[in-house]
C-alpha cells in the first residue's frame, strides 16, 4: 500500500485512505518509531477537527508509575474537595 508523507515544523503527516470498514492502517514506520505492537491498545482523541492516535498506556503500568511518585505513605487524611477549591481561589486571585 502507498502513502504520501510530508513533513510539517512539529511533525510528520501521512495521507492514507480509509477503507471500506472505516479502518486505516497505521504505516510501519509510525509503529517502529511509537513502538506499538501488533495487540497493544492506542487511544483516538478527537481535538477541533482533527484525530489523534497515540498509543495507549497499560493501565497496571500507569498505577504503578503513579503510584512510584511519592515515595512516603501519607500521615495525615486530606480533604480533596478543599484542596481543589482552595487551588481553584488562589488561581482566581491570580487574574
Amino acid at each position: 500500500m502507498s502513502f504520501t508523507v510530508s513533513y510539517r515544523g512539529d511533525g510528520m503527516r501521512i495521507l492514507r485512505k480509509i477503507g471500506p470498514k472505516g479502518q486505516i492502517v497505521i504505516p510501519k514506520i509510525i509503529r517502529e518509531y511509537l513502538g506499538i505492537k501488533p495487540g497493544d491498545t492506542v487511544v483516538i482523541e478527537v481535538r477541533d477537527k482533527e484525530i489523534v492516535i497515540v498509543p495507549g498506556t497499560d493501565p497496571r503500568e500507569f498505577v504503578e508509575s503513579f503510584c512510584s511518585v511519592v515515595k512516603e505513605k501519607l500521615t495525615e487524611k486530606i480533604d480533596l474537595e478543599r484542596l481543589i477549591e482552595s487551588e481553584i481561589e488562589e488561581r482566581l486571585a491570580l487574574r
